[in-house]
């Protein structure tokens, strides 16, 4: 990685706290978080590598956009954050609680999971086939942003949260597309949950249907101690549907577990 990710930040004080969005967001998928945390917290979040301001990368594996993750922290000047991850960008959390514990102060997950399982499993090839085809032939993930999006959320969702998911989604470039995809099979972390030692909270949409609340609170038992939130009426963009909810189920952990 040549260059740091770009990023926001909100706050002058306090622990620094580090959100990273999903494939397809970019910072603005955490604006109401930074709105609610950046008076107690310094609180930032990433444009992924090959999304929103960051420059287009190479290497989109975990660990090339952990350790760029971890270059972010640098250069926030802290030695620990609270890493707060969404979808892909929990699995970026996971693969940094694995290869640089000591970074952490506190770990959240939602909407993610901790691998794919086999690549050549009929139902990995299907999600290939599947996730491909808005940019196969010509196609252009612009026309078919709106209803990717409106296919994972749940009922009632915030307004602005889903404008601001179709509008991030349809600026990723094709090729940093494809290659995330083609990454996501690839990731499998679960041999490493059991190794994670901070407090941790779990986030889950009970109308998700890509990280189902079942396999995320099955995911939640296998890390020692981590509290299971599942927030009625979401979808895979919890954050961006019932943000209230969110930063609700964060107060609540973050109080518990004494992170300040």
């Amino acid at each position: 990685m040549s260059a740091c990710p770009a990023y926001e930040i909100r706050g002058e004080t306090g622990p620094v706290m580090l959100f990273l969005h999903g494939m397809g967001g970019d910072r603005s998928h955490f604006q109401d978080q930074l709105a609610h945390f950046g008076g107690r917290y310094r609180a930032a979040a990433w444009d992924a590598p090959g999304h929103g301001a960051s420059v287009p990368w190479h290497d989109l594996s975990f660990a090339a956009m952990a350790e760029a993750a971890i270059a972010l922290l640098d250069q926030l000047g802290t030695d620990t954050a609270i890493v707060v991850g969404h979808s892909m960008g929990g699995m970026v959390a996971q693969e940094m609680a694995a290869i640089a514990p000591q970074r952490l102060r506190a770990l959240v997950l939602s909407g993610t999971s901790p691998a794919f399982g086999d690549p050549s499993g009929p139902w990995q090839q299907q999600f290939l086939k599947d996730s491909l085809a808005p940019v196969e032939n010509g196609n252009r993930l612009a026309d078919h942003a709106e209803a990717m999006i409106h296919d994972v959320i749940g009922p009632g969702p915030d307004p602005g949260g889903v404008r601001r998911a179709v509008d991030s989604m349809a600026r990723v470039p094709h090729d940093t597309y494809r290659a995330l995809v083609r990454n996501l099979l690839q990731f499998d972390r679960r041999a490493t949950l059991g190794s994670i030692s901070v407090p941790t909270l779990v986030i889950a949409g009970a109308e998700d249907t890509k990280s189902p609340a079942a396999m995320l609170q099955r995911m939640a038992g296998k890390i020692p101690g981590a509290d299971f939130v599942c927030l009625p009426g979401a979808g895979h963009l919890a954050n961006l549907e019932q943000p209230k909810a969110y930063c609700a189920a964060m107060d609540q952990f973050l109080v518990t577990h004494g992170v300040f």
